[in-house]
């Protein structure tokens, strides 16, 4: 197992606009971290200069104690699992996970050990004489694990691996992978832009867009306490509701006017918000809940037309129109209003985020989570993202 540092790490292809800007990132041994993030953020091919199959334009990669930059993917010592499976399909399973073995010419005797031992963690017993065509795609992508672990490598790279299953294998394969982490504890680095999985998966979640880390943390501190619009809007399903509104100050007392409706903001957490500041208040949607016929001290609400309503089993998604926006309200499926029915909805004040509607940073961030993380440089801060503060 090893540690994984990157300093001033960019990528850029012939001279063009950089693909990464220059990072910082490290990784602990043993560590679960996934790089979250949408289409063309940067994450792949971050994840590929680990694996040394892209090549480094700048800064230094190291793994362990070796900078890797010039380093050829062979000699690393890491394993990777891809989101197609990349499988030979003339070969059994059993000759699939063997094949690296038999390239280091490895004992035979040694190689069916490992090979059965391997299998058997990932359910293959079953499977080890079949080719890839007879069977399905998370036995498939079970097998193209076992052929990554069986060189016992120092980390592991997966690379969406479970984008082409369905939502039943997506979950069953998740549970796989915790698992063997947690008995192998191989520093592991994944690639995904399914928030549910970093979420689920995760011992720190890098949060990345534009070729930049925009939040780094466990996934907690993610989604309790997101540093941008952005991470809010990404973080969470359903995704946290946004909407426009200008601070106001009566003496002391400080409000924020939302389409003509005021909502007092008291404590701590909204002192530092200025008369005329234009924001963008956000609250989750399972933090709604059907207002009561006593407003509760500390409880603000909000009235609208429901348009839409999900049923999802137990809970129900409740969309409605607030102040021009639509908003949503995940609740139980047994307090359901009327389609076209106005209703109020309430919520916590300690709920509420607060963020800047020009620099999009959260305002509202309790004073213990406003020092700046670990990883690299944020793409809407004014400094680079450096310390240990989320770790």
């Amino acid at each position: 197992m090893a540690k994984i540092v990157c300093k001033g790490l960019t990528k850029h292809y012939d001279g063009g606009p950089p693909v990464l800007h220059p990072l910082d990132m490290e990784i602990d041994d043993g560590e679960f971290v996934v790089l979250l993030g949408p289409s063309g953020c940067g994450k792949s091919t971050m994840l590929r200069m680990i694996a040394g199959l892209e090549g480094i334009s700048g800064g230094d990669l190291a793994i362990g104690e070796t900078v890797v930059n010039d380093l050829p993917a062979r000699e690393r010592n890491v394993a990777m699992v891809f989101q197609n499976y990349a499988l030979y399909p003339h070969m059994t399973v059993y000759d699939n996970v063997a094949f690296g073995l038999r390239r280091l010419k490895v004992p035979a005797a040694e190689i069916d050990r490992r090979v059965r031992e391997v299998a058997a963690m990932l359910n293959l017993d079953a499977l080890l004489d079949r080719k890839p065509r007879a069977m399905s795609g998370g036995q498939q992508q079970r097998a193209a694990i076992a052929r990554a672990m069986i060189k016992t490598p120092e980390v592991f790279l997966f690379d969406e691996p479970l984008s082409n299953l369905d939502a039943k294998l997506r979950a069953q394969l998740r549970g796989d992978i915790k698992r063997l982490h947690q008995r192998l504890k191989t520093t592991t680095v994944y690639v995904t832009h399914d928030q549910l999985e970093a979420m689920t998966l995760a011992d720190r979640v890098i949060l990345m867009r534009g070729g930049r880390i925009e939040q780094a943390g466990t996934p907690s501190d993610l989604y309790h306490f997101p540093q941008t619009l952005f991470a809010a809007g990404f973080i969470g399903t359903p995704a946290m509701n946004l909407v426009a509104g200008v601070v106001e100050r009566i003496g002391d007392t400080c409000f924020v006017d939302v389409q003509g409706e005021r909502w007092p903001l008291a404590g701590a957490r909204f002192a530092g918000l200025q008369r005329g500041q234009a924001v963008k208040l956000g609250i989750r949607p399972n933090y709604l809940k059907l207002a009561s016929a006593e407003q509760e001290p500390g409880m603000l609400g909000l009235s609208g037309n429901v348009e839409l309503i999900e049923l999802l089993g137990a809970e129900a998604l409740v969309t409605f129109n607030f102040a021009g926006e639509r908003m949503a309200a995940l609740i139980p499926a047994s307090d359901l209003p009327q389609r076209d029915s106005v209703v109020t909805f309430e919520f916590k004040v300690a709920d509420l985020h607060v963020f800047d509607a020009s620099t999009e940073q959260n305002v509202s961030l309790p004073v213990a989570q406003r020092t700046v993380q670990k990883f690299g440089s944020a793409p809407h801060q004014d400094a680079n993202v450096q310390g240990a503060a989320l770790h």
